[in-house]
Order: C-alpha cells, then sequence, then structure tokens
C-alpha cells in the first residue's frame, strides 16, 4: 500500500509510518519540521517518503499530492494526522489567536488534505481516508471550547464524506482516542510545561501512539467491502465523566 500521512513528526504519526514500513509498505510522511522529517528518513528507509508541508498552505497542500500522485501513480490510505490543541483555559479566558490556530489545523487542515486528493481516489475507484478525531469531539470538558468543536467537525465531516462517496469506493473512518500518553500533544497544550503535562498522565494507564497505530493498520488492511464508520477508544482508566453541578448555596 501507498500511505499518505499528515503530522508524521511525531506522536501518532510517527508509529503510524513506522507500523506501515515495518509491515513492508510505503509511506509518503509529511511535516513542518524538516529536521524531523530527516530523522525518520535515515531511520525508515527508502520506503520513507518525506515532504516539507504545512496543511494550512493551500497551494502546497495541492502541489505536494500532485508530485505524489505523479510520482507513486496511486494513494490507497489517507491520514489526516495532523492537528494541535493550544491551552486549557475556559471560552472567556481563551488566547483568540489560539482558536484560530486550532482551527486552520485541525479543520482547514484537514479541509485541504481532503479536497486535494479526493478527485484522485474517486478517478482510481478505491482508497481509504481516515480522520483523527478524538473523545472531545464526543464529550464536553472545561477548557475543551474549540479543541473540542474541532475535533466534532471531524466526527460531523467524516460521516458526511462517507454519503457523499457512496459508490465511489472510497471510505471514510474516524478514529476519536480519549487519553493518550507519549506525544507532544500536551507538552504544547501547556505550553512548554512538560513536568505539567507529564502529571497528567502520572497515575493512570493511558493509551500509547502504538494502539492508535494498530487500529489504524488494522482498519487500513481490513477487506475493501468494509468500512469503519468511526472508533472510540480509551484507555481502561478513562471513562466518560459525569455531569456538572454547580452549587447555587
Amino acid at each position: 500500500m501507498n500511505v499518505f500521512i499528515t503530522g508524521v513528526s511525531s506522536g501518532f504519526g510517527k508509529a503510524i509510518a513506522e507500523k506501515f514500513i515495518a509491515e513492508g509498505h510505503t509511506v509518503v510522511g509529511t511535516a513542518r519540521r524538516v529536521q524531523r522529517l530527516n530523522e525518520l528518513k535515515a531511520s525508515l528507509g527508502d520506503r520513507f517518503i518525506p515532504y516539507e508541508l504545512d496543511v494550512i498552505d493551500e497551494a502546497n497542500t495541492k502541489r505536494v499530492i500532485i508530485d505524489v500522485m505523479n510520482t507513486l501513480g496511486n494513494i490507497d490510505v489517507v491520514i489526516n494526522n495532523a492537528g494541535i490543541s493550544m491551552g486549557t483555559e475556559k471560552a472567556q479566558d481563551a488566547i483568540l489567536s489560539e482558536w484560530h490556530t486550532a482551527i486552520d489545523t485541525n479543520i482547514k487542515g484537514v479541509v485541504n488534505v481532503t479536497h486535494s486528493i479526493l478527485p484522485y481516489l474517486i478517478e482510481q475507484g478505491f482508497g481509504l481516508i481516515i480522520n483523527m478525531g478524538s473523545t472531545a469531539g464526543n464529550y464536553a470538558y472545561a477548557g475543551g471550547n474549540v479543541y473540542g468543536g474541532s475535533k466534532a467537525f471531524l466526527k460531523q465531516f467524516s460521516i458526511n464524506l462517507r454519503v457523499d462517496l457512496h459508490g465511489t469506493g472510497v471510505r471514510v473512518t474516524n478514529i476519536e482516542p480519549g487519553l493518550v500518553g507519549g506525544t507532544e500533544f500536551s507538552v504544547i497544550r501547556y505550553k512548554g510545561d512538560a513536568e505539567k503535562a507529564n502529571s497528567l498522565y502520572a497515575t493512570t494507564d493511558p493509551l500509547m501512539p502504538d494502539d492508535i497505530s494498530e487500529t489504524v493498520y488494522w482498519i487500513a488492511t481490513l477487506p475493501k467491502h468494509v468500512n469503519i464508520n468511526s472508533i472510540e477508544m480509551m484507555p481502561v482508566t478513562q471513562s466518560p465523566a459525569g455531569l456538572q453541578v454547580h452549587s447555587i448555596s
């Protein structure tokens, strides 16, 4: 298979790339950090094809996808993994520019990649789009605001894609992980405070990037008549929280 992954430089993206290449597939990995891409190329070898790409950049996204299709001929799996969450403040205390960054990456980035690659997938008559959602798109929590909203968008966007792509042979899945350790996600969200980020996982047994990569690989290698619409994942140590009740006394 030929697999196209955004946000490949760390976390889920890196683990997914490693899994597919270990199983003998070709991975086109995109990210903004060139040094990380070079490190992955040195580690993963010739079946890893790196591209510097910020998915917010519509023109460059189209250029990269055209080049990939001209080089490889087809893409079997597209994994919209690039995403970000900045800050944990409640909406009334949030920084607007950080909201814009999350919207641009988590929504516009996915839209840019999907819109650019869909004509090729439809023409070839097969393909799988995997969007990396989150349980934050299903369950609200304090400080989730725009991040949760962006992941709720992915959930609805994915199922609407399924409707529009009916009869084309192109499949769509939204993966919705809960608490996951071993990534840079929380460090970025806590603005570089690694100690605070790590404390979130200290007394838990979270999912890890390899758990996500195994799930992605399982979905990607199912028979082509099978579509997993969505799959929600949590560690055993996490469950949906109860509703908050504010005391007025």
